[in-house]
This record gives C-alpha cells, sequence and structure tokens, in this order.
C-alpha cells in the first residue's frame, strides 16, 4: 500500500523530532556526551527543521502536526541555545505556543513562554522577555494550586523554579540588583527541594543544574553590589556543582564568573587565567554567546594592564560574535569599551563615534550602562 505524501511528511517530522530530542538528552548528560550531542545535532539540522517546518505548516488543522509542532523546540532546547539565532527560536516558539494552545495544553504553554522570554532576553528585549515570564509564572503556579496529577505539579514546581531564576536575570539586567537577588534566591530554595525529593539521578541532575545556576546568578548580583568575596563564594559552589554533573557549559560561565570577581579586585592575572580556560570551554562547546563575553572579559583586563591594542582586538573579536549571535548588549559593550581604548590612542573623534553607537543600542535595550556613556560623551564635550 502506498502512503500519502502528507503520512510520509509527518512520520519525517516525529522521526527527527526524536533524533533532535536524542541529541539533546546526549547534551545533558554532560561530560563526553555533550559533543556527541551537537554532533548528532549538526548532522541532521537540516532534517530537523524540514520536520519543525512540515508541522508547523500543518498545526492549525491537524492536532498530530499541533503536538509535533508544540515539542519541536523545547526537545532541543539545549543544543538549538547553541546553534539557532535567537530570532529564529522566536518564530519556533510562537508556533508552538500557539499550537500549545490550540490543544489546550497548559504545561507546554508555560514552556515555550519561559522559552520565548529567555531569547527575547538574548536580543537585548527584557521588558518583553519580563512579559513573557510573568505569563510563565502564572501558568506555573496555576498548574501547581489545581492539578490533580503528581508528576504535573512536580514539572509546574520546577517550571516555576525556572521561571524565577530567568526573572532574577531579567533585572538584573535592567540594574535592579536587589530585586534580582530576591527571586534568585527563591530559584534556589526550589532547586534544593527538587534535589532533596529526586527519585532518579537524572532528575537529580537537571535539579543541581538548577542550583549552580541560581548560585552564579547570586554571584553576579554580589558582585554588582561590590560583595565580591560573597560573590566568589557563590561561583566557586556552582563550579563544583557543574564539575560533578558534567555540565560544561556551566562550567565555562562558572570560570568566566570567577574572572569577572577577581578583576573587580585588581587580580588581572588570576581573571585572566579564569577567563582564559572559560574561552577553551566556550570553543570546545560551540558556544558563541559564552566565547563573545569570555572575549569581552578578556579585552577589559588587557586594558587594565595597559596593553591597549591587544584590547582593541579581542573588543573587535567579540563584536563580530555579538553581531553573529544577535546579543545587542554584548554588541554595545564591544563598543563602548573600543570607544574608551581609542581614546587612550588619542583617537578622540573614533572613539566619540563608536560612544554614540553604543549609547544607541543602550537605549533601545534599557542597559543602566546608558548613563555611563552619557557621562563619558559629556565629559570628552566639555574637553573639547
Amino acid at each position: 500500500m502506498t502512503l500519502r505524501r502528507d503520512e510520509i511528511c509527518r512520520r519525517h517530522a516525529e522521526h527527527y523530532l526524536k533524533v533532535l530530542n536524542s541529541a539533546d538528552d546526549l547534551y545533558l548528560t554532560g561530560s563526553g556526551n555533550i559533543p556527541r550531542g551537537l554532533a548528532l545535532f549538526d548532522l541532521e539540522w537540516a532534517n530537523i527543521q524540514l520536520g519543525q517546518a512540515w508541522a508547523a505548516l500543518h498545526a492549525p488543522e491537524n492536532d498530530k502536526a499541533a503536538i509535533i509542532c508544540c515539542d519541536y523546540p523545547h526537545a532541543g532546547r539545549y543544543c538549538l541555545v547553541l546553534r539557532q539565532h535567537p530570532r529564529d527560536q522566536i518564530k519556533w516558539m510562537e508556533a508552538g505556543l500557539i499550537a500549545a494552545r490550540q490543544l489546550k495544553d497548559r504545561i507546554r504553554e508555560g514552556i515555550h513562554l519561559g522559552n520565548l522570554g529567555l531569547a527575547y532576553s538574548d536580543l537585548g528585549e527584557i521588558r518583553k522577555a519580563i512579559e513573557c515570564y510573568e505569563q510563565r509564572l502564572v501558568v506555573a503556579r496555576k498548574i501547581r494550586e489545581t492539578s490533580q496529577d503528581e508528576a504535573e505539579r512536580a514539572m509546574a514546581r520546577r517550571g516555576e523554579g525556572n521561571v524565577l531564576g530567568n526573572l532574577g536575570v531579567a533585572y538584573y539586567s535592567l540594574g535592579e540588583m536587589r530585586k534580582a537577588i530576591e527571586f534568585h534566591e527563591q530559584r534556589l530554595v526550589i532547586a534544593r527541594e527538587i534535589s532533596a525529593a529526586s527519585r532518579n539521578e537524572a532528575e537529580r541532575a537537571m535539579a543541581r543544574r538548577g542550583e549552580a545556576n541560581a548560585l552564579g546568578n547570586l554571584g553576579l548580583a554580589c558582585a554588582a553590589l561590590n560583595e565580591t568575596r560573597i560573590a566568589i563564594e557563590y561561583h566557586e559552589q556552582a563550579l563544583q556543582i557543574d564539575r560533578v554533573i558534567g555540565d560544561r557549559r556551566g562550567e565555562g560561565q562558572d570560570l568566566n564568573n570567577l574572572g569577572f570577581a577577581y578583576a573587580d579586585l585588581h587580580e588581572t592575572r588570576k581573571a585572566i587565567e579564569y577567563y582564559e580556560q572559560s574561552l577553551q570551554i566556550d570553543r570546545e562547546m560551540g558556544d558563541r554567546w559564552g566565547e563573545g563575553r569570555a572575549l569581552g572579559n578578556l579585552g577589559n583586563a588587557f586594558m587594565h594592564l595597559g596593553e591597549t591594542r591587544k584590547a582593541i582586538e579581542t573588543y573587535q573579536q567579540r563584536l563580530i560574535i555579538a553581531r553573529e549571535v544577535g546579543d545587542r548588549r554584548g554588541e554595545g559593550n564591544a563598543f563602548l569599551n573600543m570607544s574608551l581604548a581609542l581614546d587612550k590612542l588619542h583617537e578622540r573623534p573614533k572613539a566619540i563615534e563608536l560612544a554614540q553607537a553604543a549609547l544607541k543600542i543602550y537605549e533601545q535595550v534599557e542597559d543602566p550602562n546608558a548613563e555611563i556613556v552619557r557621562q563619558q560623551l559629556a565629559t570628552w564635550d566639555r574637553e573639547e
């Protein structure tokens, strides 16, 4: 019997949904399986995209397609963050969100809202991210309060913890550190609660990943409040957890954060050691976001040592990556740091041009650094 074309396409989409999920599962087991998971993803990326496109196209008229469409963005969440541009992530998530609402699936609706917030945050659209997170929090709490299913309640509790952490990151980006700390502390409590109650190793590892994430973000907020020694303690706890569970990407972030903290203490050589370890992991993982972040921090360290030309070269690499991945805040940081470096080399007109470019971006993404740039431009104007 000959299969109809739409049946063939559905089976194709279902198969590559499973492949995508397998790649993400490999990634999540950590250590040596991370490159295996990413290699599988890269090998089958063209087919994965075809499967999602078919599901998104047919979801409005077909519940089977809607279920597949709904599952694609979440099935490969960790690999997609490393490999897919945030704008493309948003397209997949919006299609998944529409499908989840069509299916009246509150669990998946909440997941897509949370992931949409992450994508908007990556693009520097923090207020839009917060709107998504707040909707996600309402959905998670509603499910936890009303569901008769224990597994659904547990999933909602994990979602609640995740979105509290994401809200903390968002308020950190807006410069509201005390508010950020409140959210991260709530997230830490939930992560530890879930870890203690976990019945298998995979669940416990996932909860511990959330615990490490909360600790790292608490460290960043404390560092921003000049509580640097406390920040280092948080980052060291996070690093220990990520190494135990084999989360290489988390390890790279922790090392970068430790470098940032030691830079605050003016221990620049030690900071560079941490940044370079972080950069090595980011490149090994293909984590362009992490690579850009580490390069920006390395540039700052070179500036502190008076190696201005080397700093500019590093900032230029950082700018290329920021533009490639759509990191608007990172692009603004690169412009600002290059402008300050060029001013040290007595290239004031070019420095002003780049500072103005940085200011434009900071104003668009509501970054607190906008005021720093305005003050710097005013100082240069007075000197002129």
